[in-house]
């Protein structure tokens, strides 16, 4: 099972991670309410999850790109 949710965590966006730092909640319990807001509102969270890992990587794009005065 562990190696499971190792793949899962690795494989994924790392949407649900960040959002619990940020917030100051566990990665567990947002990703529960993730699943049960998923099967209640027919899957429209996955819209907000896509464009949250969409956002995600852009930010982590741009920060590679730029330099500091040091890299001249």
């Amino acid at each position: 099972m562990k190696q499971v949710q190792y793949f899962l965590e690795s494989q994924a966006f790392g949407v649900c991670t960040k959002l619990g730092e940020k917030l100051g909640f566990a990665t567990s319990s947002i990703r529960l309410s993730f699943i049960y807001l998923s099967f209640l509102t027919f899957g429209s969270p996955v819209i907000v999850y896509l464009i949250m890992a969409f956002w995600l990587n852009v930010r982590k794009h741009l920060r590679r790109e730029r330099s500091t005065i040091w890299d001249v």
